[in-house]
């Protein structure tokens, strides 16, 4: 009996360790300090999604941040003349960052695609380890506008060349 649980404990400090290195690689969360990383670490949980289940959905508060460990997700709007695919996301994607700063209704609904396995933040979780740091709050805003100005330098330089409506969707780095 004692060797199962020392099993259980193992496996838990290596999905904690897992978490850990996984947090430490994310954009959002890469600047933090080890010791407000290990909380967060500890706080997140991890979901598996089978084909066709939705991570999200459209018009949804679920205040969920995903980063996919495996598989492979669709991101669906759905509009007056259907649901239309906008893109895949697939392993080492994180999706959820804004999510976790305010409550904020989905644009689009993210469908699994594959097995979708996920390491998942809340918000609630975020914010009350965020209480506990809260001179951390800068680093992160520091990091969602250094990946705002990163993705429209992106945007500007593939998709407008020769798409003036994609142009006039330029400008989300002044907010």
């Amino acid at each position: 009996m004692n060797s199962s649980l020392e099993k259980n404990e193992g496996h838990q400090t290596s999905e904690f360790q897992q978490n850990l290195e996984l947090l430490r690689n994310i954009y959002f969360f890469a600047g933090l300090p080890l010791e407000s990383l290990k909380v967060l670490a500890y706080i997140c949980t991890r979901e598996t999604f089978k084909v066709g289940e939705y991570l999200f959905q459209q018009d949804d508060d679920d205040g969920q941040a995903f980063y996919i460990l495996s598989g492979k997700a669709g991101l669906e709007h759905k509009d007056e003349s259907g649901d239309h695919m906008i893109r895949e996301y697939e392993a080492e994607d994180f999706l959820g960052g804004l999510v976790l700063l305010s409550n904020m209704r989905r644009r689009f609904s993210l469908k699994a695609l594959a097995d979708v396995s996920c390491l998942i933040l809340t918000r609630d979780k975020f914010i009350a380890t965020m209480e506990q740091f809260p001179e951390l709050m800068l680093k992160i805003t520091k990091s969602v506008v250094e990946n705002i100005s990163s993705i429209e330098g992106r945007f500007l330089a593939s998709s407008t060349e020769g798409c003036e409506n994609c142009r006039q969707m330029a400008g989300f780095s002044l907010l």
